[in-house]
């Protein structure tokens, strides 16, 4: 890991707790027969395309203003905890661990982009100069 340390929340998520309540959640309303991975993969979509409408028309300062905007905020917060619940319902469906992919994908990025060729630079890990 690069500059970068867990955080000490005492509290962590439980992914697995997640996951199981996410389970029964499902189970209960009888919906288990329409959540295929590929419906789920869909639903991210969907839920990150209206997280992304409550931000389109906004400049990059307004957009860090919803902080202090308890209305749009909750918009935010309760996309993102859509997002979530689809994510751990696509890896509990497809028993991918996502701490291990997370980890996993970070170091990957982390090769990617070394901080020497990417720091302050948008370019694509393709197109950093590695002379």
């Amino acid at each position: 890991m690069e500059n970068f340390e867990k955080s000490s929340d005492p509290s962590p998520l439980n992914i697995k707790e997640m996951q199981e309540y996410s389970r029964r959640f499902i189970e209960d309303r009888d919906w288990t027969e329409f959540h295929t991975p590929k419906n789920i993969a869909m639903g991210i979509s969907v839920e990150a395309a209206e997280l992304l409408e409550i931000f389109q028309w906004l400049t990059p300062e307004q957009s860090f203003q919803i902080k202090s905007n308890s209305g749009e905020l909750q918009r935010v917060s309760d996309e993102v905890g859509d997002i979530l619940h689809l994510l751990i319902r696509l890896s509990s469906l497809l028993n991918i661990d996502l701490k291990q992919a997370f980890w996993e994908k970070i170091k990957k990025t982390e090769k990617k982009y070394p901080i020497s060729l990417s720091k302050g630079k948008t370019a694509k890990y393709s197109r950093l100069s590695h002379d």
